[in-house]
Order: C-alpha cells, then sequence, then structure tokens
C-alpha cells in the first residue's frame, strides 16, 4: 500500500497515529485488529515503524544496534545468530558490522533501520519515505528487501514522493492537506482520467505554458521535465490550438497523445481539489 502527498500532506503524522505514537485528535483506527488509541502497547508488538530520518545510535557499530534493538524487541538470545543471519544475508551489511553507523552512507543507514525493524518479525510495516534521499542503487535493494517481506506475508504500508515506487504498489492513496483524495490500484487511478492526455514539446515553453493554462477546454497543463503536458475535454480543438501557437511564434517539436502516469493523476486531482 502507497501513501503519495506532497510535503505538508499529513503522511508522516499519518504514519505516527497509526503507529500509536502520536494521539489523533478525533476518529478511529484498527491497525493489526487492535484499536490505536485503547491497545497501543499489544499493537507495537505487530508492527515495526521506520521514521523518515535515520533513527539509530550513530555512535554505535552495526551489530552492536541489531543487539541494542534485539534487547528491546526481547528477542531471546538462541534466537539472535540466526536472525541477524538473515538480516545480513538480505542486507549485505555483514562486512560493515563493526563499522560505527555514522560512517555508512544514506543507504546503508536505511537498510541497517529496516533490520532493526524486521528483529521481531513484524505483521505490518510502516515505512515513512524510507528512500528519499537514497542513491538509485539503494533504493533498489531496499525495494528487493521489502518484496521479500511482502513473500513471507508482511502487509507494507509505505509513503513515497516518489511515482515510480507508487507504481510498484498494489493500492495507492493520495493525500493533499490532510485530506484522502483517492484510494485505488494504479491502473485503475490512471483509467480515472477521463480527459485526452497530450505531450507537448516546443521553444519558448513558458509561454506555451501560459497560452494553454487560459484557454477553455485545456486542463492540467503542467511542466514534465522539457516537456508539457495538458488534458483536452475534446480533442478536435487540437489542430486549433497548434494553429495558434505557431502563430504566436512557437516552434512544435512533437505533440503526441500519451498514457497519463500517476504523477499525471495525481496533478489532474489536486486541480480538481483546489476547483472544489
Amino acid at each position: 500500500m502507497g501513501l503519495v502527498g506532497p510535503d505538508g500532506a499529513g503522511k508522516t503524522t499519518l504514519m505516527r497515529i497509526l503507529s500509536a505514537i502520536m494521539l489523533p485528535t478525533s476518529g478511529t483506527a484498527t491497525v493489526a485488529g487492535y484499536d490505536i488509541v485503547k491497545e497501543p502497547e499489544k499493537l507495537k508488538e505487530k508492527i515495526g515503524y521506520m521514521p523518515q530520518r535515520f533513527g539509530l545510535y550513530e555512535d554505535l557499530t552495526v551489530l552492536e544496534n541489531l543487539n541494542f534493538f534485539a534487547e528491546l524487541y526481547q528477542l531471546k538470545r538462541e534466537k539472535r545468530k540466526e536472525k541477524f543471519e538473515e538480516l545480513f544475508k538480505f542486507s549485505q551489511l555483514e562486512p560493515f558490522k563493526n563499522f560505527l553507523a555514522y560512517t555508512l552512507s544514506g543507504g546503508m543507514k536505511q537498510k541497517l533501520a529496516l533490520s532493526c525493524v524486521l528483529l521481531h518479525t513484524p505483521e505490518i510495516l510502516l515505512l515513512d519515505e524510507p528512500t528519499r534521499g537514497v542513491d538509485p542503487l539503494s533504493r533498489r535493494d531496499l525495494w528487493r528487501i521489502l518484496f521479500e517481506q511482502q513473500k513471507r506475508g508482511t502487509t507494507i504500508f509505505i509513503s513515497t514522493s516518489y511515482m515510480d515506487e507508487a507504481e510498484r504498489c498494489q493500492k495507492v492513496a493520495f493525500l493533499d492537506k490532510g485530506k484522502l483524495i483517492a484510494y485505488q490500484t494504479p491502473l485503475r487511478l490512471k483509467k480515472m482520467m477521463e480527459e485526452t492526455l497530450f505531450e507537448l514539446n516546443c521553444n519558448r515553453r513558458m509561454k506555451a505554458k501560459s497560452f494553454l493554462e487560459k484557454e477553455e477546454g485545456v486542463f492540467s497543463v503542467s511542466f514534465f521535465g522539457e516537456k508539457i503536458h495538458f488534458n483536452l475535454k475534446v480533442e478536435k480543438i487540437l489542430e486549433n490550438l497548434k494553429i495558434r501557437l505557431k502563430e504566436m511564434g512557437i516552434e512544435i517539436f512533437s505533440l503526441r497523445k500519451i498514457q497519463p502516469s500517476l504523477e499525471d493523476i495525481f496533478i489532474l486531482l489536486k486541480q480538481a481539489e483546489k476547483e472544489d
């Protein structure tokens, strides 16, 4: 399950509430069958929560951090060796087990944090943007670990600002200003876009974007890299738009219909929410 939203949308707050770290101001929730307010201690035995920022002890080694959290989780000593071997196998941290945590790279720190969270074999993982600021190779390694945990029956609830990561989730929720604006599979979310989506590659992009934003029948105009994405309710106005863009001295390199991405969907939903 992926949770997507801009900074300040409430992703971290929601994660903290569901992990029984923060009390909700109103409403109720259950996680793993436990009420987050009435049964927080029972709940915490079933979940693993990984905050956005590295929260381990940087002046301890990798192995010392694992031992410390094994004590907190009351993991029996006879089971530790087997569990540590398992964690080292998929995290590939064994060569660094005697390194102080502060000397690790960002990706390795995240793998260590995830390893500590997995020590007590939680039923549900709550991960708050675990790949933020992590290099592409480490991102791939973290997702490999998550998929392995999923195969073992672990439920994974992950917040992310990367749309390509959201695409990997079985279901995605869009959160904006504390409000859930969509919750579906990635495929069904893409089918929500009734308008036809086009991609424009041209010069004088700012002028082209300003023009499209003012045109009736054109929706959700936004930059995607060096190109502009926009939606049309009625496709037949496209030829007229092309003529008017050329009359304004804008050279069109390419203009084609494309399939929407989750980022396109999110921008469209945010715009619709703003208009409402």
